[in-house]
């Protein structure tokens, strides 16, 4: 009896995993493309962080802890809800493309539907790393005077990219369950609010018990002191390997799931 091999040649996966990644860098470019178009949602990714940061560094810092500290502190927050609302829109682009059909023209082409997710994923790395530099420029502008050295400004943008990875990974699983566009803006929300719940703006010890225990154990704060502990030299402590831990752990299932609900509504 003649047995035929399954095993797959060296060439043969070499072959997949180039068409693989020609597929990612195709969704990629066209999400980039996209976002060049859609200017109204990059300027708005980068106003809103820069007016709140005006507004309590401005109208707040003086009565908190004077404006020179003050602006110290609160940056490295405000970096990090700028990479909120940045990642908030990816939720929104993949249910556009989940509910006008873009997606189920993927399926019935030779191309990996999945790299749609991750062209968005991309996207938002992009819009994040525009948005974030002209925040940290204005933060300088206002007052903000970091004290890192090279090597803490690169551990810096890889939490931060880090950081955003995950959060846009979430936001394309949200914008895969979503029902629609409206849908996605709304079950991205809690992406935009766990910062005010965190060390963003004022010391956790500052907040009533309730909310001093959310601060202090939700996955936010640490990411900030971090940022803040390597910007600025105040203590680290194990805020470190506990946002590295968030982080990862966070990107891991987000993929995960976001790959898995994608392929189930595939077949639904």
């Amino acid at each position: 009896m003649t047995t035929v091999s399954t095993h797959v040649l060296p060439a043969e996966a070499h072959l997949g995993l180039r068409a693989a990644l020609s597929d990612h860098a195709v969704m990629a470019g066209r999400s980039l493309r996209l976002t060049r178009r859609n200017t109204e949602t990059l300027v708005m990714a980068v106003l809103l962080p820069l007016l709140q940061m005006a507004l309590f560094v401005y109208v707040f810092g003086g009565a908190i802890s004077g404006r020179a500290a003050y602006v110290d502190y609160v940056v490295p927050g405000i970096v990090l809800l700028c990479a909120g609302y940045g990642a908030a829109t990816t939720a929104v682009s993949v249910a556009a493309d989940a509910t006008s059909g873009m997606v189920d023209r993927l399926r019935s082409m030779p191309v990996r539907s999945t790299a749609v997710l991750t062209g968005h994923v991309v996207a938002s790395v992009v819009r994040n790393a525009v948005s974030t530099a002209v925040v940290v420029v204005a933060a300088v502008l206002m007052g903000f005077r970091p004290d890192a050295t090279p090597a803490e400004w690169l551990a810096t943008a890889a939490v931060v990219l880090l950081y955003v990875l995950a959060l846009s990974w979430l936001a394309a699983f949200l914008g895969v369950l979503a029902s629609g566009v409206e849908s996605a803006g709304g079950m991205s929300f809690v992406m935009l609010f766990l910062p005010y719940l965190s060390s963003a703006f004022v010391p956790p010890e500052t907040l009533p018990a309730a909310l001093r225990t959310i601060a202090e154990h939700q996955p936010i704060t640490p990411v900030i002191e971090t940022v803040r502990g390597l910007l600025t030299g105040t203590p680290i402590g194990p805020a470190a390997w506990q946002a590295v831990a968030w982080c990862t752990g966070l990107l891991v299932l987000c993929v995960t799931a976001a790959g898995w609900a994608h392929h189930r509504r595939g077949r639904s």
